[in-house]
């Protein structure tokens, strides 16, 4: 007997994951938190069938860094409410610096009027990051919650739709 496939719910997650990653987009857009386009473009959900076809698994995926910018860093003077927080290690100077060219930095001056050379301006960043934190973007939690508002409605639609279809499916195989 083929094994029977749970098309509608399977189609209700694709439409799920499809929204959340499509707001999740937009949202690091708005926020002007899109530089490098790296985490944009990591920004995914998988939803694969089981072996059997009776079960799905579906997950999001995004570069690792996403869930600080969505949940935020406490820093040691300012604190957010997040796992998350600076103790005693900075962030890395490497990606700051790449940020600062993406960003096309070039020409800032002290107070004084004299240049700053972009590595001086990677650990004045690196410093108030460890001090301030990160503040939450929620670009990604705000569109999870979003989807996952509409859910439950159409996931009774569609579980009924394939429950509808599987009775079908299992009858047709008895009665012939």
């Amino acid at each position: 007997m083929p094994a029977f496939e749970f098309e509608h719910l399977k189609e209700t997650f694709d439409k799920f994951g499809k929204y959340v990653v499509q707001q999740a987009r937009t949202n690091l857009t708005k926020k002007k938190k899109n530089v490098s386009k790296k985490l944009y473009d990591s920004i995914r959900y998988e939803n694969k069938p089981s072996k059997s076809g009776a079960s799905f698994s579906f997950e999001f995926f995004m570069e690792d860094y996403g869930e600080f910018q969505d949940k935020g860093v406490s820093g040691i003077k300012k604190k957010y409410n997040t796992p998350y927080s600076y103790k005693n290690k900075k962030p890395p100077i490497g990606p700051l610096d790449k940020w600062i060219v993406k960003k096309g930095f070039k020409d800032i001056r002290d107070e004084k009027g004299r240049f700053i050379k972009r590595r001086s301006l990677a650990f004045a960043i690196q410093n108030k990051i460890y001090r301030d934190g990160i503040k939450p973007s929620h670009f990604f939690s705000r569109a999870f919650a979003l989807g996952y508002r509409r859910m439950p409605q159409d996931i009774r639609k569609a579980f009924k739709l394939d429950v509808e279809q599987f009775m079908k499916f299992t009858l047709k195989d008895i009665f012939n």
